[in-house]
């Protein structure tokens, strides 16, 4: 797995350095951003030595992560019992099925990860947000 672009920097990335670290991949982080319309961005970091990363919130409810790399990005959810339970009548593409079931297994909930260098993985990610949001 790549590592967080944001790795040793105490402040979070200014747009200037997120444009710089994603290159190409800028246009579809901020496509992504526009299409998920979710009102509450917030950046965070655990430690310098994990970087930064973009909650996607609504409300109180975390739908997303979303962690600047070198030349793309990842996405992250963490999807509880009753998204996973729905995700089979979800119209889901057959691998991301298969990812899925095959995502590592948290208390807190399924924990599934994407990473993103083109527009071709938007598609997948609405949806899983739209499994996250409705569930």
């Amino acid at each position: 797995m790549a590592p967080n672009a944001f790795i040793g920097h105490a402040d979070p990335p200014t747009d200037d350095q997120l444009t710089t670290e994603l290159g190409a991949a800028r246009a579809v982080w901020d496509e992504l951003l526009t299409a998920l319309d979710l009102p509450i961005q917030e950046w965070n970091s655990y430690s310098l030595k994990a970087g930064w990363s973009l909650k996607l919130k609504l409300g109180k409810r975390t739908i997303l992560y979303l962690t600047p790399l070198h030349g793309a990005f990842r996405v992250a959810f963490i999807l509880g019992p009753k998204a996973m339970a729905a995700a089979p009548s979800a119209r889901l593409s057959k691998s991301l099925l298969k990812l899925l079931d095959e995502a590592p297994r948290y208390p807190e909930g399924t924990g599934v990860r994407l990473e993103v260098n083109s527009r071709k993985h938007l598609p997948a990610i609405k949806k899983l947000a739209a499994l996250k949001l409705a569930h």
